[in-house]
């Protein structure tokens, strides 16, 4: 009556099994660490980048602990933060400002436990200390480098029908455009409210004076806004994750803010620059016109010719580009890495918007035989990637960028203009770093809470139920193992919220054995034998531990689904807790008694209190 078969055993103690091996990882902790990342698309993570790393260690006498190379860089392990502090000083003067070197965290985990995928959980930032942003995004820029772009494409759709206009300028978000008569101007404007509908225009003038005024409506404004905010939150969490930061925040505030949390990042400076470290795409005319040897010289000794800059290629070879932009990032809707077909080497294919294929046509098909110079900008540093020479019209928005060294770099570049320019400029209007004494303060508090929280229900079930009780508290300890394990499992952020909902669910857990144990006592009470009425307390206590649950569950997911940040980090540990209180309660604790219990044929009293 009280007996599993054998294949129950073996379930329930490989999910114990398996829940102990993934919960170990947590109780090994983090040691101090720094982070070498390339801060040039050019840059490479290869080998030599390592031991140009171990080599620096070794020769300021740095004791380090593990040094290792993964996808986003060189980590270095080191024994506490005074090594941290100077071996990061030792790195920064060895390696220039061509690496980001940053103060972080890494798992201590052993690599038997890591080889079968055992991680500990991800700890917020409240836990494992890092820094947080409060970033304002200028929506007023926004809304001006917009109007900005208007007036580009302005010129290039009357150019198109040969509209005869004799200026154009921007009042900040107003763009005014002159024409000498009447007929030209209305001509203007009918033929810019049929492709930019959601502008607002107003013609006034007389004589040969007359002016077309555009401007931006309330949708039109809010859509750039909305537009400018959703850019900078993909840019900001593209540029993040390049670091390899564990389980970042990048995430809306309000209208127009931004919030970034960076857990384990303890270098506030270096945060800063990851933030403001995008990349972005332009495309300019050669000036071939100014290109003799002389001019040349003069340039480089710093007399470069009016409306021209001067900037090197890859190979250092010096080239002068006019200032006018023909095209920038902005119109970029897509890049990805690729090789050549006729000679094999490795290119980068980007993809145009609308606006962008029809601008790029027009410029090949005008500068045809002229050099078109293509520069990736980073960090304030203009490079020219390529600068060929146009043989055709270039239709269709699909640019192949060539001139990269491998295919690696080829990657790297596709992803900085994916993530793009931001739209508009941001100002940090708050920030906090959370040191990790003051994150391992809150998760010593937090443990202790729920162990405190576990012995006063472990006391009170023992006293009250006796043998049932112990029953109960061993169900209740494989409840909170498991917990732990599935949050492991799927590398889920533990915040304090987080640490709360795990001793609200074994608060919880504990009514299921309540139930349980209760209806048995009211079947002895009944004068069932002990062996029937164990059989009729579990079986009976079943739908009413379900339909409760069930209706927690509900709950949990209602938080899960509406709520934000901590509400939504409790909700996960909370819903998690209800399905291992389930198993626990019901099948491991059964399994328990079933052990005791299950195989006397004879049994005077249970000791249930």
């Amino acid at each position: 009556m009280n007996r599993y078969p054998l294949w129950k055993y073996v379930l329930i103690g490989s999910v114990i099994v398996i829940g102990l091996l993934y919960t170990l990882p947590n109780f090994f902790g983090e040691s101090p660490a720094i982070q070498v990342s390339p801060a040039k698309s050019s840059l490479k993570v290869d080998q030599g980048l390592l031991k140009k790393v171990e080599q620096t260690l070794t020769v300021a006498k740095i004791p380090f602990d593990g040094l290792f190379l993964d996808a986003n860089g060189v980590k270095v392990r080191v024994a506490n933060t005074d090594v941290q502090l100077q071996a990061k000083d030792s790195i920064v003067a060895a390696l220039g400002k061509d690496y980001t070197v940053a103060l972080n965290l890494l798992p201590q985990t052993p690599a038997w436990l890591q080889s079968i995928g055992a991680k500990p959980m991800y700890l917020g930032l409240d836990l494992r200390g890092g820094v947080h942003f409060l970033l304002q995004v200028d929506m007023k820029a926004a809304l001006d480098k917009a109007a900005e772009g208007t007036v580009g494409d302005f010129r290039a759709a009357m150019r198109k029908e040969k509209i005869n206009y004799f200026g154009i300028e921007r009042q900040g978000q107003l763009v005014l455009i002159k024409f000498e008569s009447e007929a030209e101007a209305t001509k203007a404007r009918n033929l810019l409210t049929k492709d930019y509908a959601d502008l607002t225009y107003k013609l006034s003038g007389s004589g040969q004076d007359w002016t077309l005024n555009t401007s931006m409506g309330v949708l039109a404004q809010k859509r750039i806004q909305e537009f400018a905010l959703k850019q900078n939150l993909q840019t900001l969490h593209n540029r993040i994750n390049e670091l390899g930061v564990a389980e970042p925040i990048v995430q809306q505030q309000g209208l127009d803010r931004i919030v970034v949390q960076l857990p384990g990042v303890q270098d506030t400076a270096k945060a800063k620059e990851i933030l403001g470290r995008t990349a972005t795409l332009e495309i300019r005319m050669v000036d071939e016109e100014k290109a003799d040897m002389a001019t040349m010289q003069k340039a480089q000794s710093g007399q470069v010719p009016f409306g021209d800059e001067l900037f090197f290629d890859r190979e250092g070879r010096p080239i002068l580009v006019k200032k006018s932009v023909v095209l920038t990032g902005d119109r970029i809707t897509d890049a990805g890495p690729g090789v050549n077909g006729q000679n094999g080497t490795s290119v980068v294919n980007v993809t145009l918007d609308g606006r962008g294929a029809g601008i790029f046509k027009n410029v090949t098909r005008e500068n045809v035989g002229k050099r078109m110079a293509i520069l990736l900008i980073e960090k304030g540093n203009t490079e020219i990637v390529t600068a060929p020479v146009i043989n055709e019209e270039i239709g269709g928005g699909r640019v192949q960028i060539s001139g990269m060294a491998n295919a690696q770099e080829a990657t790297d570049i596709s992803l900085l203009l994916r993530a793009g320019a931001l739209a508009a400029p941001m100002e940090i209007i708050e920030e906090r770093t959370v040191g990790p004494s003051m994150g391992e303060e809150n998760i010593k508090r937090g443990v202790h809470s729920t162990l405190w929280g576990f012995a006063a229900i472990a006391v009170m079930m023992m006293i009250y139920y006796l043998a049932f009780g112990g029953v109960s508290v061993l169900a209740l300890g494989v409840n909170l193992l498991l917990l732990v394990a599935l949050l492991s499992m799927l590398q889920a952020t533990l915040t304090l919220p987080g640490l709360a909902a795990i001793a609200l669910a074994l608060g919880m857990a504990i009514d299921a054995n309540v139930l349980i144990n209760e209806r048995i006592r009211e079947e002895l009470r009944n004068g069932n034998t002990p062996q029937a009425s164990i059989h009729a307390g579990y079986d009976r206590a079943f739908d009413t531990i379900l339909d409760s649950n069930v209706t927690t569950l509900i709950a949990g997911l209602a938080l899960f689904m509406f709520g934000t940040g901590p509400i939504k980090g409790f909700a996960v540990v909370h819903v998690l807790g209800i399905l291992t209180s389930m198993f626990s309660a019901v099948l491991v604790s059964r399994a328990l008694v079933n052990v005791v219990y299950g195989y006397r044929r004879k049994i005077e009293r249970l000791r249930i209190g």
